[in-house]
C-alpha cells in the first residue's frame, strides 16, 4: 500500500521526461508503456523502466518488453524504495538481483541458449522428438 504512492510519481515523472523531449512515440504493451525513439542520453543502458513507464531509443521485442515488465512489477512492489535497493544491488547486471529476477536472456544481458536439435548428438532421431 506505501509502495504506490511511489510508483505513481515515478511513472509520471518517467511519463513528464519523455513528453519534454517531445520526439518519443508513447504506445501501450502489457501494462507497460513504452515511450521509444527517446535520445540515448535519455536512459541508462539500452533502456530503462521508471515506474511503468520503459523509456528506450529503438522499437524492442516481445522478450525485452516482458523483461521490463518485471521491473515494472518491482516498481509496484517497491515504490520509490526501489532506486536505492537497485543501486545497492550493484551495477553488474549479472549479480543484480533485480536483473536476474527480471531474466538476464530476456534482457539481453546474455545469449539466449541455442535451439536443441531433435537428433542426438551422434546424429540420431531422438525418441522424444516422435521421429524414427
Amino acid at each position: 500500500m506505501l509502495s504506490r504512492p511511489g510508483y505513481w510519481l515515478a511513472t509520471g515523472a518517467a511519463l513528464g521526461w519523455a513528453l519534454a523531449l517531445g520526439r518519443g512515440r508513447l504506445r501501450r504493451e502489457d501494462g507497460l508503456i513504452v515511450a521509444d525513439r527517446l535520445p540515448r542520453w535519455a536512459f541508462g543502458r539500452g533502456g530503462t523502466t521508471i515506474g511503468g513507464v520503459f523509456l528506450t531509443s529503438r522499437d524492442v521485442g516481445p522478450e525485452v518488453l516482458a523483461h521490463e515488465a518485471v521491473h515494472r512489477e518491482q516498481w509496484r512492489r517497491f515504490g520509490l524504495a526501489f532506486v536505492p535497493l537497485y543501486l545497492a544491488a550493484g551495477r553488474d547486471p549479472l549479480t543484480n538481483r533485480f536483473e536476474i529476477e527480471a531474466g538476464l536472456v530476456r534482457g539481453g544481458y546474455l545469449p539466449a541458449a541455442p535451439a536443441r536439435d531433435a537428433t542426438t548428438a551422434g546424429g540420431t532421431p531422438s525418441r522424444a522428438s516422435g521421429r524414427t
